[in-house]
């Protein structure tokens, strides 16, 4: 059974998702890098990779809404080229268009608070990201 591990990418967070099942995700860890320090991230990345035992990454992949990749689009296939270098392992580079509102919708609507909200949002993030696609992949 292979396992997943969902990436919500920031200029300076990495919200994690992860999935033994390959059927449900569930929240994993919010990391921490030095502003667009993208070399410091792909390191704090493929720790987890090792620790966790990873089959496949599914890194969020920002498209604006007319389907074009600007700038984070390209930084998130930058990383993809950063992590192969270091670690051999599958990545699916993922749309993940409104998965930051669809993670604080859900947090809103269970009540969680402000603060909460700001500790959670990528991590949550990560989750939608990855149950959307387990879900279309259907495993």
């Amino acid at each position: 059974m292979k396992t997943y591990l969902g990436i919500d990418l920031g200029s300076k967070t990495i919200g994690l998702a992860i999935s033994l099942s390959g059927i449900i995700a569930q929240s994993y860890d919010t990391l921490y890098f030095k502003d667009d320090l993208y070399e410091e991230a792909v390191e704090k990345i493929v720790n987890v990779v090792k620790l966790e035992s990873i089959d496949v990454i599914v890194l969020g992949y920002p498209k604006h809404m007319n389907n074009d990749v600007g700038i984070r689009g390209k930084i998130s296939e930058q990383v993809k080229t950063l992590i192969l270098e270091k670690i051999d392992v599958e990545i699916i580079l993922w749309d993940e268009r409104l998965s930051t509102k669809s993670a604080l919708d859900a947090m809103i609507a269970g009540n969680q608070s402000r603060k909460k909200q700001k500790q959670k949002k990528d991590e949550m993030a990560a989750v939608v990201i990855l149950q959307n696609y387990l879900n279309y992949k259907g495993v």
